[in-house]
């Protein structure tokens, strides 16, 4: 079991916890619109940490950002295994060819 294997593993022992003694099941009661917040404002950070060239605070804040990233695929159904799946799928694929198959909206 890889780290992120333990870490949707954490997350789902305790989403349905006491808000009062965990993050996880604090976030996950206040609802996936706080939760996908939270990833944008990791992913932002993760930005500014890049565009610093700030090694060791892009490395935090992709950490908080797969954190936070893990607990938002959970509370809509979805496993890593499920992104896994997806990325085996597009593997080999052009990226510039996998856009273009997207459907239009």
């Amino acid at each position: 079991m890889d780290a992120f294997d333990r870490l949707e593993s954490v997350i789902a022992d305790r989403i349905g916890g006491d808000p009062g003694q965990s993050y996880v099941a604090r976030l996950h009661a206040r609802g996936t619109a706080k939760i996908a917040q939270k990833v944008g404002e990791e992913a932002v950070e993760c930005v500014i940490a890049a565009c610093a060239d700030d090694r060791a605070g892009l490395i935090g804040e992709a950490a908080d950002l797969m954190f936070h990233l893990t607990l938002l695929l959970r509370t809509q159904g979805i496993t890593l295994d499920d992104v896994r799946t997806e990325l085996a799928r597009r593997d080999g694929v052009s990226g510039i060819a996998e856009k273009a198959a997207r459907p239009k909206e």
